[in-house]
């Protein structure tokens, strides 16, 4: 599969990453199926900001479109109202962002909603690269997210797809601005679907 990463500028609220071959948002959120015919788990890797020791992303929602239909919001792993991953700790590795059951279908985006980011200079002591309900240590920057969207190409069925692995690109992502504050433009691609 080829990697492929775009921006763009389209203003809201909160940051929301899509992944997508169509560019129309459209939809409400719901919560999930009642019948399970297919299970789909969201796995986050990362290629991390080099000059940081921790980077702290909350993720708030991560949902899925199904084609013909609405998003289903896929509950956090394990669930939880959100997800903090420290990108510098899913460096050559990955852990789950959301699972959950979907009905069959054609599936045309993945969404995820990044709540906040933190980069710290000093490494944090928790040894896991992702959990549920996650209060930041004291000393850490706020990086500044920009409102806007990021599309990626990244159509799936279920069955048979059951895992989808994004790269968070840490190095791409974060910016110091002249100012000393930092900001954050995800890279985001798809570099496993299985």
């Amino acid at each position: 599969m080829k990697r492929r990463a775009c921006r763009t500028g389209v203003s809201y609220p909160a940051l929301v990453v899509v992944l997508s071959i169509i560019t129309a948002c459209g939809g409400g959120s719901t919560t999930g199926p009642s019948s399970s015919a297919g299970t789909l788990t969201i796995r986050l890797t990362d290629s991390p900001f080099s000059d940081a020791q921790a980077v702290l992303v909350t993720f708030s929602e991560v949902s899925v479109h199904l084609s013909g239909g609405d998003f289903i919001t896929l509950p956090f792993a394990p669930a939880a109202s959100s997800r903090t991953c420290d990108l510098k700790k899913l460096q050559g590795t990955s852990d789950v962002l959301g699972t959950g059951p979907l009905p069959p279908g054609h599936y045309t985006q993945i969404r995820l909603v990044v709540a906040s980011a933190m980069i710290y200079f000093t490494r944090l002591s928790d040894p896991s690269p992702c959990a549920s309900g996650f209060t930041p240590p004291p000393g850490g920057t706020a990086i500044d997210i920009p409102s806007g969207d990021v599309r990626l190409n990244g159509e799936f069925n279920v069955p048979p797809v059951t895992t989808i692995t994004l790269d968070f690109d840490g190095d791409r992502s974060i910016h110091q601005t002249g100012s000393g504050r930092f900001v954050m433009t995800p890279v985001i691609t798809v570099v496993g679907v299985q």
